[in-house]
């Protein structure tokens, strides 16, 4: 075979090699550098600590929605007359509302507390990792240029047999491989640093929220121990003072009942020094029972016996309290002559008519005096007007009866209502 022919065909393999040197350059080439489109950044899996914070928020929600009713309904016993132990009573339940409302806020911190320490080692972790790994492949990149484009071409061209030239390709594989993983994992770790700052932006916001609310609701508390302090001294003396004036009452309803006695005796008196004179009639007659009009027309406040406070002590009354409006007139039950007409104790404005043979009717709380001291009147005459002598009670008059001085029902006396 000739020289040229030898050359002609030596030149034909170059060539040939040469075009199978690029493609088998190009095929390591894309599989060393190119990704597949389809990876997608790894999220961080779900956290328990934000199904917890959701359910830390509804309760938060619950007990605020408590405590607006309880607000509500505190507003509601300021703007009417109302029981000062209920108004305690809702102090307290907002009191305990509250604090467990800081309790439960604290909790939430705590939660927030640890999933900020979590998420901040996580992205210590991240970032160092994200370090060595961009210094590794940096370092890679770096090889790959001194090499040049044509190293795995050469690489494989350069092996003496097949099965080196299978050995090499499988070795490229392994470190192209390697390579695809190590970007992957970079682009990985810079999305996961991405999310954690985020995660720890959302976070602190909600833990620094969460400490003015529990700075807000300890404020609260507070000042609702304060009112609690507040309207148990309230009760105290409220209860002080009741029990000065059930003994002012006492002492009242026994010197009234005194006088009475000191009135009937009196008359005793002169009936006897007079035994000639015809005999004093009542005018109040047993048929007069559940027949009587009423002396003012009203709702009743207090019946007649003993009564328990809504402060827990007790009182008993000799006759009824008929609420009504202040100025109403008062209207005698039967005709007599008028014995006391004056301010007695804490019956406030008083009249008592006597109407014969030891039998009265006690007109109290008083506003006005229509009649004096041994005045002789009708039945159904008014006597006076309606008052407020009593401070925890509304306008009304005090009404009873004293057949032979005696305290009775007035209502057993008194027309029935229909």
């Amino acid at each position: 075979m000739s020289r040229q022919m030898v050359a002609g065909r030596w030149w034909m393999v170059e060539r040939g090699g040469r075009w199978i040197a690029r493609r088998v350059a190009m095929a390591v080439l894309s599989t060393i550098y190119l990704l597949p489109s389809t990876i997608s950044a790894q999220q961080p899996p779900p956290s328990s600590a934000a199904a917890r914070a959701q359910a830390s928020r509804e309760e938060l929600d619950r007990m605020r929605a408590e405590r607006e009713r309880l607000e509500q309904r505190m507003r509601e016993l300021q703007s009417s007359a109302h029981d000062i132990s209920e108004e305690r009573t809702n102090i307290e339940r907002q009191a305990d509302a509250t604090a467990r409302l800081v309790r439960s806020l604290d909790v939430q911190i705590g939660a927030l507390e640890r999933e900020v320490d979590d998420a901040t080692s996580s992205l210590i972790v991240a970032q160092d990792e994200l370090v060595i790994k961009r210094a590794m492949l940096q370092r890679r990149v770096r090889e790959i240029y001194k090499r040049g484009p044509l190293y795995s071409l050469e690489a494989l061209l350069s092996a003496q047999s097949f099965g080196a030239l299978v050995a090499r390709y499988k070795y490229l594989h392994l470190v192209t491989q390697r390579d695809r993983a190590l970007v992957r994992r970079v682009e990985l770790l810079n999305d996961q640093v991405s999310g954690t700052r985020t995660q720890l932006v959302r976070l602190r916001g909600e833990m620094e929220l969460s400490r003015e609310q529990k700075s807000e609701e300890e404020r609260r508390l507070r000042e609702l121990e304060e009112a609690r302090g507040r309207s148990l001294a309230r009760v105290q003396q409220s209860a002080r003072t009741t029990q000065a004036r059930l003994q002012q009452v006492r002492r009242d309803e026994k010197r009234l009942t005194d006088l009475l006695a000191a009135f009937e005796a009196e008359r005793r008196r002169a009936a006897a020094a007079r035994p000639n004179a015809p005999a004093a009639v009542s005018t109040l007659r047993t048929s007069d029972l559940g027949r009587l009009d009423w002396p003012v027309e009203g709702a009743i406040l207090y019946r007649f016996g003993r009564v328990v406070n809504p402060n827990h002590t007790t009182t008993r009354w000799n006759g009824v309290g008929i609420g009504a409006a202040a100025g109403t007139p008062v209207r005698s039950v039967a005709g007599g002559s008028v014995v006391l007409a004056e301010a007695f104790g804490t019956y406030g404005q008083t009249v008592i008519l006597s109407h014969g043979d030891g039998d009265f009717s006690v007109y109290g709380s008083l506003a006005r005096l229509d009649v004096r001291k041994g005045q002789t009147i009708q039945k159904g005459q008014v006597v006076g007007t309606v008052g407020r002598t009593d401070p925890d009670l509304d306008a009304h008059l005090h009404f009873e009866m004293r057949p032979k001085g005696r305290a009775v029902d007035p209502l057993e006396w008194l027309r029935s209502r229909r």
